[in-house]
């Protein structure tokens, strides 16, 4: 009877182990995820108090740029893809 007492208490024992491990993997997994969370809803790092346009403007220099709309084409823009759009043609007349 002393070998099924032992056979018993090794099967609790591993049967412990499992779970503690199972809970530290669920554990380490939450935590990641919460900081991984955390870190994707910054919003991103610029001068205080600016809007984006504002700090491209302020680091450039040029703040005629601030004051203008969201650009259609900011790869145009940019000079990586060609303008689809005449801004001559698109000009108010004066």
């Amino acid at each position: 009877m002393k070998a099924a007492d032992r056979d018993q208490g090794e099967r609790v024992q591993r049967v412990r182990a499992g779970v503690t491990g199972l809970a530290a993997v669920l554990v380490i997994g939450g935590l990641a995820g919460a900081i991984f969370n955390s870190a994707s809803e910054e919003r991103p790092v610029g001068p205080t108090g600016t809007s984006d346009a504002e700090a491209v403007a302020a680091i450039t220099g040029n703040t005629a740029t601030a004051i203008e709309t969201t650009p259609n084409e900011p790869l145009a823009e940019l000079g990586v893809a060609p303008a689809t759009t005449n801004e001559s043609a698109v000009a108010a007349p004066k």
